[in-house]
């Protein structure tokens, strides 16, 4: 089960994060306000905690107060909480056609789909020393275990069993709007597949009566009669729509209902997932982040558990609502999609679709517009592209070295990326902010993420020393400061997966005090507290052979999405920003942070 902190370990963290964006008098009076806090207020609130927690022992403390942070929220979905992870190109070239690569990788989530739902999915397992543990014979014993103690035999090996309570959400799932707070809706028994294209909806079964899923080659002719329609676009394109501030989306979608569209929104909300094929080939990468971000919303659901995005030349991507999971659950049917579609496609290039009468097996849906809808969704557009119009996204690739060399150097190979962003940060702006690093607690029951706080106090005297001071510091010198960097992200990193961070504890013990109908206490209405929960450098990795870049929008107005990967020998970065801040610049700064860094750890001089 996820911990509970200690309350005086929470206090200690969240001052240590404190301490590198304050000035003395500012610290004193958060320090001031924290003590009171864990004396008084705090210590009744941690107490409360502790015993609802030990009453519900079929979760996890976190698990009510998050699902409540996301579905209260009344921002839109898209560029607020959705993320994106695109998918590496087939390695056989003739198999990235769109028609061809979109069957094979239906097919192959439906398996996913259909092995998960059997039980038969092999478990999601953290493999500390996978030598020992992700071999066969480990396998074969640990299967005759009782499952009781199972996990302990695991343990033993250094392996982690990981929580895997969010993927039935995968499937059939949708967030609907309602106001004040929005509903998850998750329906098993439907057997079809929604495809979006050219701002069209269609839907047709993907599963048969017996259960039994449709033939390769059935899904094949269906999609090919989809991409061949002729169509126009809609005049008032309903994706828009789920776009939108989530209680305007309410509001619109009582009215949708109330005008006889309620069997065409079932067949959208429960869908087994959201196809969307685009008409047009990738440029770059620029404009692949794009794509798979926000695109079109004329083309995309966003309220659905996640769209699977296809273009014209076969690129593919996965838009995800964050409310139901993380990262993790959608990285797991990803890597198990890929390697599926690619070790044994379903269909290939010379596969002819089968000769079945797809007019009658697709189903495209039309909803019944008021003036008031669609009123509602000219406005939904004119929003949706004034923000995507100010939204930048701009990536790098250093190509310099990567996680073999720091490896090498006996450096963290994630505390030199963040540690780089830091310097960035500084030598464009003079000043270091509050940043967050996510964290999945998924070795924990029913744990969902914890932040990992990368804005320490050694890396704003390393940062310094790199930006201000090069001058008075010898190589020994800036590498040690590099070390230390490392050794106290590592610490970071290791607390936060062993839910040991604090900001899920403050969280929890303040969303404790308002459902209490209590007033909020000092500790909460202090700047500091809202300044380090307004996370200006906002950072997530992920390093997968099925994922080729990743990414989400800033989660503040005056902010950077940081989406990054080391790989063995470069590190890529792609960064999103509001006109606020200049994302481009950013990125030139990370550029030259990390040439210094490795610079600096290869014993090399550096100039400033």
């Amino acid at each position: 089960r996820l911990p509970v902190p200690k309350l005086e370990d929470t206090i200690t963290r969240y001052l240590n994060a404190q301490k590198p964006l304050l000035n003395d008098d500012q610290f004193r009076k958060t320090e001031e306000l924290a003590r009171a806090f864990e004396k008084g207020i705090g210590r009744e609130l941690h107490k409360q905690l502790v015993a609802q927690d030990n009453q519900n022992k079929h979760t996890s403390y976190i698990t009510g107060p998050w699902f409540d942070m996301y579905l209260k929220a009344r921002e839109p979905v898209v560029l607020n909480f959705n993320a994106f992870m695109s998918f590496n190109p087939d390695p056989k070239p003739e198999y990235n056609d769109q028609l061809i690569r979109a069957t094979n990788m239906t097919v192959s989530a439906m398996r996913f789909m259909k092995t998960f739902r059997a039980g038969y999915l092999e478990p999601e397992i953290f493999h500390l020393n996978p030598e020992k543990s992700d071999t066969e014979i480990f396998k074969k014993i640990i299967r005759f275990v009782p499952s009781s103690i199972s996990w302990f035999g695991a343990y033993m090996v250094n392996a982690y069993p990981l929580d895997m309570s969010q993927y039935f959400r995968l499937f059939n799932s949708t967030r609907l709007p309602k106001l004040n707070k929005d509903e998850l809706y998750t329906d098993e028994k439907a057997k079809h597949l929604l495809v979006l294209r050219n701002g069209n909806f269609y839907v047709f079964d993907v599963i048969d009566r017996d259960g039994n899923m449709l033939k390769p080659s059935e899904i094949q002719a269906h999609l090919k009669y989809i991409l061949s329609d002729n169509s126009p676009a809609p005049a008032f394109p309903l994706g828009y729509l789920p776009s939108e501030n989530r209680d305007t989306w309410a509001l619109l979608r009582k009215n949708l209902l109330e005008n006889g569209n309620e069997e065409t929104l079932q067949k959208v909300d429960s869908a087994m997932f959201c196809l969307s094929l685009d008409d047009f080939p990738i440029k770059d990468f620029v404009h692949l982040s794009h794509t798979m971000l926000h695109g079109d919303a004329a083309n995309r659901w966003y309220d659905k558990s996640f769209n699977l995005i296809i273009t014209k030349d076969g690129t593919a991507g996965i838009n995800f609502e964050h409310s139901w999971g993380d990262g993790v659950a959608v990285l797991r049917f990803q890597n198990e999609v890929f390697k599926d579609s690619t070790n044994t496609p379903a269909i290939s290039p010379q596969s002819q679709p089968a000769s079945v009468d797809s007019s009658r097996a697709v189903q495209k849906l039309d909803f019944k517009l008021n003036d008031a809808l669609k009123a509602g969704i000219t406005k939904a557009k004119q929003k949706f592209d004034a923000t995507v119009e100010s939204l930048s996204l701009n990536l790098i690739q250093f190509q310099e070295g990567g996680k073999e060399l720091l490896k090498q150097k006996k450096v963290s190979p994630d505390a030199v990326a963040q540690l780089a962003f830091q310097m960035a940060f500084l030598r464009q702006y003079n000043q270091t902010v509050a940043t967050y690093e996510s964290c999945s607690t998924a070795a924990f029951k029913h744990g969902r993420t914890e932040t990992i706080r990368p804005a320490t106090v050694h890396t704003k005297k390393c940062s310094e020393a790199f930006v201000k001071e090069l001058s008075k510091h010898s190589t020994e010198e800036l590498q040690k400061l590099i070390v230390e960097c490392s050794k106290y992200h590592g610490r970071l990193t290791k607390e936060a997966a062993m839910g040991q961070g604090f900001d899920r504890h403050l969280f929890s013990l303040r969303y404790l005090a308002l459902s209490k109908g209590l007033p909020l206490p000092d500790f909460y209405q202090d700047q500091a507290y809202a300044r380090l929960n307004h996370n200006i450098i906002s950072t997530s990795t992920l390093v997968s052979p099925a994922v080729q870049l990743g990414g989400f929008g800033p989660v503040v107005a005056d902010g950077f999405g940081v989406g990054y990967q080391v790989q063995d020998d470069w590190i890529g970065c792609n960064v999103s920003s509001y006109p606020t801040r200049n994302g481009k610049e950013f990125l030139q700064c990370i550029h030259k942070s990390l040439e210094d860094i490795f610079n600096v750890l290869k014993g090399k001089k550096i100039g400033s």
